[in-house]
């Protein structure tokens, strides 16, 4: 953790939503005037896209069917850690992009599958981490001890494979069956690696659908924000103005004593409200020790 340096980790599956949360963060950096560095999490994987096809093949012919980019291994964590350690002392430090498709790749001009070069970063009031690992600690690293405010985004499993199995059909034209492939193959390393992040944030959202998701694999459409509530977590909820955000967020909840419940349609009031405090605390106390 740094005063004058700090760093926002969002953490999220492979679908979980932890893009739409980013640009929540976007419209609260816009608003306030807060200049941010950008990570994405996809630019720390080890291997591109032919070599870790490769690498899964390797994998499976040694006896591991279930090697992914979940696995720490799978990631340059090591370096994303120096990242975090640099930028939490001095303000600095580096990133570059991996090319998704080719709407990317016409933008980066290099084809999609790749990494860009390395770049630094420019001068920035924070740093801001969104992908798989921002909470990560294995016995090589310990990336959790570097955020200043961590978030877990995590929808119930069902939901969560859902959005999974609707994006990559629409955004990468995969099927349905090869979607499910990559689920099944994930699932040992995104309990080893996933979800224990969930206990090293600070807050977590967990949308949950209040239709019935019984078979994800078979949904014709996504669980809609006005079927869905919103559990928030908060693992430190001293502090926490919960009468100030019951009265702000109607029909809202609380289920437990760290734990407010809103509807789904909420989700932006609701991590405006949370969020933005917590932000220009971190900016004021980063100002008073410059």
């Amino acid at each position: 953790m740094s005063t004058k340096h700090p760093i926002i980790s969002i953490t999220g599956s492979s679908g979980a939503g932890t893009t739409s949360v980013k640009r929540i963060f976007e419209q609260i950096f816009r608003r306030e005037n807060i200049e941010a560095a950008f990570i994405e999490g996809d630019a720390f994987h080890r291997y591109d896209r032919q070599a870790m096809k490769a690498k899964v093949a390797e994998e499976q012919a040694n006896g591991n069917p279930n090697f992914t980019h979940f696995n720490a291994e799978a990631n340059e964590l090591e370096i994303l850690e120096q990242v975090f350690d640099e930028y939490s002392r001095r303000g600095s430090g580096r990133t570059r992009t991996y090319i998704h498709d080719d709407e990317e790749a016409a933008q980066y001009n290099a084809p999609a599958g790749t990494f860009t070069d390395w770049r630094e970063f420019g001068p920035s009031d924070l740093l801001f981490y969104e992908g798989l690992h921002g909470c990560a600690v294995t016995e090589k690293v310990n990336l959790a001890r570097f955020g200043d405010l961590k978030i877990g985004v995590v929808p119930v499993i069902n939901l969560e494979w859902i959005q999974k199995i609707h994006r990559d059909r629409a955004t990468r034209g995969y099927s349905t069956e090869a979607v499910m492939d990559v689920i099944l193959r994930r699932m040992p390393d995104y309990v080893r690696y996933i979800t224990p992040q969930f206990t090293q944030t600070d807050i977590n959202f967990q949308r949950v659908p209040i239709v019935d998701t019984s078979n994800p694999f078979v949904a014709r459409w996504i669980p809609t924000a006005d079927e869905s509530m919103l559990v928030i977590r908060f693992a430190k909820p001293r502090g926490i103005d919960f009468p100030y955000l019951l009265s702000m967020i109607h029909d809202s909840f609380m289920s437990r004593a760290n734990s407010i419940v809103v509807p789904g349609n909420k989700l932006d009031l609701a991590m405006q409200l949370i969020l933005t405090p917590l932000i220009l605390q971190l900016i004021e106390r980063r100002n008073r020790a410059s």
